[in-house]
């Protein structure tokens, strides 16, 4: 039973201590202090705070680039320097960065020779990702030239290209419009609910309430509150009833009745207002409708068919066509059957003298009796050997 909780378990911190010290050892500052906390497979997990609240120092301690001061932390059941975990984990750091001369092609493609990808498997990869991120338009542009929302794009992408079974994700929502950010939550829905283990750091709160199914609050290096959603944003101190529209008189009566019987007075009465990036994404659809065009990164596309567990498919019939043998080459079957001659001496003799010659095979009528039967002289301006070369296949001694 030990064993299969263990298995559920992708990430496991206990105690995880960083102490940042200055040359000499001296302690300058405790960047984690003593947290504890456990990401369970199949979940997002949100890593919520502010500026300088630890959340980057525990990232990179996950990712096996800073080494605890204290306490224990492993991944997959493993320590986070394995080599075998790494392989695992797709990350996207707070800031992307990127070859500024190479193009998003070639920066997808140069990841996915990192992780060992096959060449039919990146190529396929990343026409998916560029589609799935809306980048298939700039595929070919220089990334020195994006915004910084196109360059995040661009890191969603590369954090994915290796397929990972966890997906770390440094405020990805970070220089992006609108529309990209709830692509991007959109996202983590869908991969979410595909069986992608994510954990999202950001100090955007509605990113984190939008997507996550649990959640600690780190300040000061230390987690001051956790839970899933529901438990720490529900207002227990209060009571709210949605109705339709109603009339002045109505919520008079309503107001009135809750006075009496409830011994308390109604705080506030007003018409539900929606969400500003509801209605931003809802006068980009029109334009979009009204066909508008835009010079900026595009709407993205489906998730990614690798993603979606879609990809045994296409490299199943790569494999197939792969284990195909070769058909034998032409010129080996050539050199294996024996050559016959080309042609007649006299064709020869035509086509290199450019006279015309008795056709091949047919036989001249007999001299006539009162006709000269002396045969014509053969023509001088023939070299033999060339006739003799093209017949036999060699080359004169």
């Amino acid at each position: 039973m030990a064993t299969a909780v263990n298995n559920d378990i992708v990430v496991e911190a206990v105690g995880l201590t960083k102490v940042f010290s200055d040359f000499w050892l001296r302690q300058k500052a405790v960047a984690v202090d003593g947290i504890s906390f456990e990401i369970r497979r199949d979940e997002i997990f949100g890593l919520l705070g502010p500026n300088g609240s630890g959340k980057s120092t525990t990232i990179k301690m996950i990712l096996g680039l800073l080494h605890r001061s204290k306490g224990n932390l492993t991944v997959f059941g493993k320590d986070p320097t394995d080599v075998a975990v790494k392989r695992r984990i797709g990350y996207l750091p707070e800031e992307s960065y990127m070859y500024r001369f190479l193009t998003p092609v070639e920066t997808l493609d140069f990841y996915g020779k990192l992780f060992g990808l096959p060449r039919a498997i990146r190529r396929s990869r990343i026409d998916e990702l560029l589609e799935m991120v809306g980048m298939t338009h700039a595929a070919n542009r220089p990334v020195g030239e994006f915004s910084k929302g196109m360059a995040r794009r661009l890191g969603i992408a590369q954090a994915l290209i290796n397929d990972p079974d966890l997906l770390i994700l440094d405020e990805p929502t970070s220089g992006l419009d609108p529309l990209g950010s709830r692509q991007v939550k959109d996202l983590l829905l869908d991969l979410g609910r595909r069986g992608k283990t994510i954990l999202l750091s950001s100090h955007q709160l509605d990113d984190v309430q939008d997507v996550c199914d649990r959640m600690v609050i780190l300040y000061g290096g230390k987690i001051r509150s956790e839970g899933t959603v529901d438990e720490l944003l529900e207002d227990s101190g209060r009571t709210v009833i949605t109705t339709p529209r109603l009339d002045a008189a109505t919520v008079t009566t309503i107001e009135r009745i809750i006075r009496e019987t409830a011994h308390v007075e109604v705080e506030r009465v007003a018409a539900p207002r929606q969400r500003l990036e509801d209605l931003f994404l809802q006068i980009v659809e029109r334009a979009r409708n009204d066909r508008a065009s835009t010079s900026g990164a595009g709407a993205g596309g489906p998730t990614a068919a690798f993603l979606r567990g879609e990809e045994n498919a296409g490299s199943g019939l790569i494999a197939e066509l792969e284990a195909v043998p070769a058909a034998k080459p032409v010129v080996a079957a050539a050199q294996a059957a024996p050559i016959a001659p080309v042609a007649d001496a006299a064709v020869l003799t035509e086509l290199v003298t450019g006279k015309p010659s008795a056709p091949v095979g047919k036989v001249e009528p007999a001299a006539s009796p009162s006709k000269s039967t002396k045969a014509p002289a053969p023509p001088q301006d023939v070299d033999r050997s060339v006739i003799d070369d093209l017949l036999g296949g060699g080359g004169n001694p």
